[in-house]
């Protein structure tokens, strides 16, 4: 089964679905999974210096702050409970998300195998330690974190490489409809859209499992 996982890496929906689906498969041990993270910019006009969270979610969104803190607080605890910690306070800004999806684009051509690794160790270093994920040095600490290849991480980074082929899985998602994210696409066919409860990704996959296994039969 190939799952391709379209989000960002400073979308905490997305550290959720991540996570409620990883609990999924576990419950499925027999499924053998192909995992596919893609890339998807929820604000790809963003400045190298990243903005203020708050202003910049009142200006895109009209959130007022009380409203800001209650998602917040349903996140983290949602967080909690699949195991992935949002510490408080430390996404005080918004960064330019791009250099991180050349970083995982790579990672998927050359360590497929660590490319899971990559995209949970980049939303751990935004959402739980705080850090700057538009850094190329906090890209490179993460992707040594993982066991890529530090000269060729920091290659990469220091060069433009990739960044047309990233902007063109970027289209070619937009124009499948993808508008919003997380959004998880099972056999390149089905669609599971936002951060599901685990059980909702696991009723899914057995469904479509057993319906591909009988239409093969």
């Amino acid at each position: 089964m190939r799952i391709d996982f379209v989000s960002d890496v400073s979308c905490p929906w997305c550290a959720i679905g991540l996570k409620s689906l990883e609990q999924a498969m576990e419950k499925l041990p027999g499924l053998q999974v192909e995992l596919h993270f893609q890339p998807f910019e929820l604000n790809p006009q963003m400045a190298a210096e990243g903005e203020e969270i708050n202003a910049h979610l009142a200006r895109k969104y009209g959130a007022a702050p009380a409203q800001l803190e209650q998602t917040r607080e349903a996140i983290r605890a949602r967080g909690a409970e699949l195991g992935f910690s949002f510490t408080k306070g430390a996404r005080d800004r918004i960064y330019n998300t791009f250099d991180a999806h050349r970083l995982l684009h790579w990672a998927g051509l050359q360590y497929p195998h660590l490319q899971h690794r990559l995209k949970l160790a980049l939303l751990t270093a935004y959402f739980t330690e705080g850090k700057d994920p538009s850094s190329h040095a906090v890209l490179l600490e993460a992707a040594v974190t993982v066991g890529l290849d530090s000269q060729e991480a920091s290659k990469l980074l220091s060069s433009n490489d990739l960044a047309d082929e990233v902007r063109e899985a970027e289209a070619f998602w937009q124009a499948q409809g993808i508008s919003s994210v997380p959004a998880v696409i099972i056999n390149q066919r089905h669609l599971i859209s936002g951060g599901q409860p685990p059980e909702v990704f696991e009723q899914a996959l057995r469904q479509i499992a057993a319906a591909e296994q009988t239409g093969a039969a």
